[in-house]
């Protein structure tokens, strides 16, 4: 069994933080239910949608520097995508968002997986690398999907 790793650990509790500040800090008065601060900032027009991406671009980068496999990293990278791109449809989008939670699965599957034996391997720069670039792609589609969804309103408006 692997001797636990203080650094892993306190980035592991970093994350566990930031999650929750993002997806689940805020609870609905009289019920179970919660939602974060994610949802709350994806209710700006157009700066939501991407600032959320890119923190949520941030956990995926950490667990890459952590070591998570490529098969967890992909499936960490398709939930900042489908977080994405569904809130950026207005309102719908956003209680979406509030559902989904992508921080919050991500965390868990890293979490996972970093607790499983033998689960402890060298970062790469190559996949960090990989992982950047594929952010950056998801990124840059949801912004031209704004485009693309403000200049088709700025149309019908004029």
């Amino acid at each position: 069994m692997d001797a636990p790793n203080p650094a892993r650990q306190t980035a592991l509790r970093r994350l566990d933080a930031l999650s929750h500040l993002l997806d689940n800090s805020i609870r609905v008065p009289g019920t179970q239910a919660r939602f974060g601060l994610d949802a709350v900032i994806g209710l700006i027009p157009g700066f939501g949608d991407a600032a959320g991406a890119v923190v949520s671009a941030y956990v995926v980068v950490q667990a890459a520097r952590l070591g998570a496999s490529v098969p967890t990293l992909i499936r960490m990278l398709l939930n900042v995508g489908i977080e994405a791109v569904a809130g950026a449809v207005p309102v719908l989008g956003d209680l979406f968002d509030a559902a989904f939670k992508a921080n919050a699965r991500n965390v868990t599957l890293l979490r996972r997986e970093m607790d499983l034996p033998g689960s402890t391997r060298r970062s790469s720069k190559a996949v960090v690398s990989a992982v950047i670039v594929a952010l950056v792609v998801i990124l840059g589609g949801i912004g031209i999907l704004a485009y693309l969804a403000a200049r088709a309103v700025w149309n019908v408006i004029t």
